[in-house]
């Protein structure tokens, strides 16, 4: 539930700070003096658009923050999602979402101390709040929200109907585009599968084409390494004066006298060190000469190999070297042209695609259908109730001539006015009386739904009862405080009658301070409460109004088991605020 909200610098609010408590709270006040002030700022926290225009003339920012307490099974759900998003999930722990606006429209947001996106709010807002607001009844005349308060009761997963139906979208698309580029593909087939064939012909190896060109390198060059290595063999070691031979001369001469002068030591080694390099580089060129072969049969080979490599690279304007990964891709190509040319088998994943989508949307459609005569039968109870006695209300299905993303259906409201008319749709036959008291009937029934694990903690209901009157209003009046026996509801109300059955009551009022106006919200019990329902009762306050003010207050009450203080009475901790001055 909503535990405290904490207002700063919004709209005319300067510093305000309400703890709310369990059960059915009613705000009420003058008109003009800001009932929807919490309403509009606790939307704002749980991810609403804001702009500029909630910041308080004067102020830099408005600063809103919404403090929630989690019950176990909403906390189990919430805070893995938490954790996974990186924000502090402590068990038992309250939530704190914060949202700031700033005099220039820039906007900044924070759950749990930690900085979140305003679509983070918007995704947490759904588990915790459900705002029913006064053209409530304007959403029962749109297919869309009419299915989604229908898909919502049958506990319907949308989310699998849209993937179903995404796949087979795409199914479809890639069998429609094959069978309306098929005369393409097969000039684009037939086009990659004769440039394939010539390129097979000479089936260019990933690593040959440099392999090539040193081999190439290697027989073009035959002769010349030949003539070279045999020249340098003759001048280490096969000429007459060798330098082989020369350095053997050198070290006999400097070993005869080398015991005499110590310093002719150093160049011996030298010389000799010499010696057998000179001997070793002997040994290799002979090897090289061994080795070396002339082969003009495979340098041609070789050069008609490349000829061909280099044309193929030319008519593709491509480097050799770029040559394979060409063929490569083109293999590819044609591989992705056979699959979308594959009619048959395009066809039969788009049937697999629509039986899956089919399956899906048919038990959508049958849990539809089955919380339907239900959800008709507790809103035609709660009519009776509103003032439209011997009204029906009714779920209608059409069966759609084509499917479409949500289901097989269309799905509208439809509505009995009196008893033995046959129902209609609901837009052509209520009045706009009627359709705000069906619009009641419809939050009341679908927000009371008990055991639910997506049930939401808080049910905010702004000013949905305008339009009603006398005796239907004391049935809204005790309709949320029903709903106030097991949940936190909040009502932004004008009835005497709805703010009287309510457990703890908020009074709205607006003062001109230091040339600015402020709201003020404080909560009313006793005395102060009884003058505030008699003001609600219209005319002046005088004894009479007063004592009518309070006889309701002691009939709504002597029938809520939660304000008799007996068995079943529930313990609630009353609304506070705190305000500070401008």
């Amino acid at each position: 539930m909503l535990r405290r909200l904490t207002l700063r610098d919004f709209v005319i609010v300067t510093a305000l700070e309400v703890d709310l408590g369990t059960g059915f709270t009613a705000l009420t006040g003058e008109t003009g003096a800001g009932k929807s002030i919490l309403i509009d700022a606790l939307q704002l926290a749980l991810g609403s658009r804001g702009d500029a225009g909630v910041v308080r003339e004067g102020a830099a920012r408005a600063d809103i923050t919404a403090e929630f307490d989690l019950a176990p099974a909403l906390a189990q759900r919430l805070n893995p999602w938490l954790q996974e998003a990186g924000f502090d999930a402590e068990p038992g722990a309250p939530l704190l979402l914060r949202r700031v606006v700033d005099a220039q429209g820039k906007s900044r947001a924070w759950v749990n101390g930690s900085p979140a996106t305003v679509a983070q709010l918007r995704e947490l807002g759904e588990h915790l709040v459900d705002i029913h607001g006064q053209h409530a009844w304007q959403s029962l005349t749109r297919a869309d929200s009419v299915r989604a308060l229908v898909d919502a009761q049958a506990g319907v997963d949308t989310a699998a109907l849209q993937a179903a139906w995404a796949q087979r979208r795409d199914a479809r698309k890639r069998l429609d585009d094959a069978r309306a580029r098929q005369a393409d593909l097969d000039r684009e087939r037939e086009r990659l599968q004769w440039q394939l064939g010539e390129v097979d012909k000479l089936n260019p190896g990933a690593d040959e084409w440099p392999e090539l060109n040193a081999e190439h390198q290697r027989l073009a060059h035959g002769q010349a390494i030949l003539d070279a290595a045999q020249l340098a063999l003759n001048l280490v070691s096969e000429a007459d004066d060798n330098a082989d031979a020369l350095t053997s001369r050198a070290v006999s001469a400097l070993e005869d006298v080398a015991h005499v002068e110590a310093h002719l030591g150093n160049a011996l080694e030298v010389l000799r060190s010499a010696q057998a390099q000179l001997q070793d580089a002997a040994h290799s060129l002979n090897a090289a000469l061994r080795h070396t072969e002339l082969d003009p049969e495979r340098l041609n080979e070789i050069d008609q190999r490349m000829a061909s490599w280099l044309g193929l690279a030319r008519r593709y304007r491509r480097p050799p070297e770029e040559l394979h990964a060409l063929w490569q891709g083109w293999k590819q190509e044609l591989a992705e042209l056979d699959a979308a040319t594959d009619l048959a088998g395009l066809e039969k994943a788009a049937q697999q695609a629509d039986a899956a989508w089919q399956k899906v949307a048919r038990a959508a459609s049958g849990l539809r259908k089955q919380v339907a005569p239900r959800l008709a039968r507790d809103v035609t109870e709660a009519m009776q109730q509103l003032g439209m006695a011997g009204g029906r209300f009714d779920v209608g299905f059409t069966e759609l001539p084509e499917p479409q993303a949500h289901g097989l259906e269309a799905i509208e409201f439809l509505v009995a006015g009196h008893a033995g008319s046959t129902p209609r749709p609901l837009a052509k036959v209520a009045s706009g009386g009627e359709l705000s008291r069906l619009a009641l009937a419809i939050a009341v029934t679908t927000s009371r739904r008990e055991g639910s694990d997506t049930q939401v903690g808080t049910l905010i209901f702004d000013e949905i009862d305008s339009g009603v009157g006398g005796q239907v209003a004391d049935t809204v009046g005790r309709l949320m405080q029903q709903l106030g026996e097991g949940r936190q509801v909040l009502a932004v109300t004008h009835l005497a009658q709805v703010a009287a059955s309510a457990h703890q009551h908020l009074v709205v009022s607006k003062a001109l301070q230091g040339g600015q106006t402020t709201s003020d919200i404080r909560p009313v019990e006793g005395e102060p409460r009884v003058h505030e329902v008699a003001r609600m009762l219209g005319g002046q306050i005088t004894d009479t109004s007063r004592a009518h003010a309070q006889a309701m207050l002691t009939t709504a009450h002597a029938a809520s088991p939660a304000d008799t203080g007996g068995a079943k009475a529930k313990p609630r901790k009353a609304a506070t605020t705190r305000q500070e001055a401008a």
